[in-house]
């Protein structure tokens, strides 16, 4: 590191979980971002402001005025461009030492599989059903950590996926993919800040994952209702039955 690096980090470099090594571990560390709008604009920033050095954030929509009360890594003049470019625009100016890859595409089939590869963690960060168990799918089957946040209304869940690692669940055994759509903000709302605790938590979860620090929320499912401002935590395991990871 240089000595810029060392000031602009310098908060994290004196934690003792963290320090230069550990520094140097994020500043290497490769992550994948799949979503690029209320959960992805805060996990992304976090993630770029504390020095992760490769993120790669797949989205295929644009900026649209409804995004702005939450997306907070578009801004008005970004209404019309595309989400990944206004967010690769808003992490270069927060720090420019870290390289983002946008790619304005949806991550699906062979690109998925190699994006899921080359990732050391990859941020779930979509709104459906679809594009979420792909994403596990495909985690499972690289041993890739997952990193799956949801928001809606006042309320929001995070948990952490370690295929291989801890006995630990997968999204499949969670949740049953042969379900109905998940409900969404666009037909039931979504409170602002909501957003951007659980895109942030995504963000800390990465960053302990790269870190080997503390417990990750493997096994553990943390529920926010934000209406009462109470958490929970429901205990996962893993089901032997699963479609996806049950034979491992």
């Amino acid at each position: 590191m240089n000595d810029n690096q060392l000031l602009r980090y310098s908060r994290q470099i004196m934690l003792p979980h963290c320090d230069i090594e550990g520094q140097q571990k994020l500043l290497a560390a490769k992550i994948l971002i799949v979503g690029a709008g209320g959960l992805g604009s805060p996990a992304a920033m976090y993630l770029a402001a504390g020095g992760i050095g490769n993120i790669t954030i797949y989205d295929d929509d644009k900026v649209e005025l409804s995004n702005l009360q939450r997306q907070i890594a578009h801004h008005t003049p970004d209404i019309g461009i595309d989400k990944v470019i206004s967010t690769q625009q808003t992490l270069n100016k927060l720090n420019p030492d870290v390289k983002v890859i946008a790619i304005k595409e949806r991550l699906i089939g062979e690109q998925l599989e190699l994006e899921v590869e080359k990732a050391d963690v990859v941020l779930d960060c979509s709104d459906n059903f679809t594009t979420r168990f792909a994403i596990n799918k495909a985690c499972v089957r690289h041993q890739t950590a997952l990193v799956s946040g949801a928001a809606i209304r006042f309320e929001g869940q995070v948990s952490v996926f370690t295929p291989g690692k801890n006995n630990s669940p997968c999204y499949n055994c969670l949740y049953n993919s042969d379900g109905e759509e998940l409900q969404n903000c666009a037909t039931n709302g979504v409170i602002a800040p909501i957003t951007g605790i659980i895109g942030s938590i995504q963000a800390l979860e990465t960053i302990k994952l790269i870190l080997s620090a503390g417990d990750p929320l493997t096994g553990r499912l943390l529920l926010l209702d934000g209406l009462i401002m109470e958490w929970r935590t429901m205990r996962l395991r893993k089901n032997t039955a699963c479609q996806t990871c049950g034979g491992q």
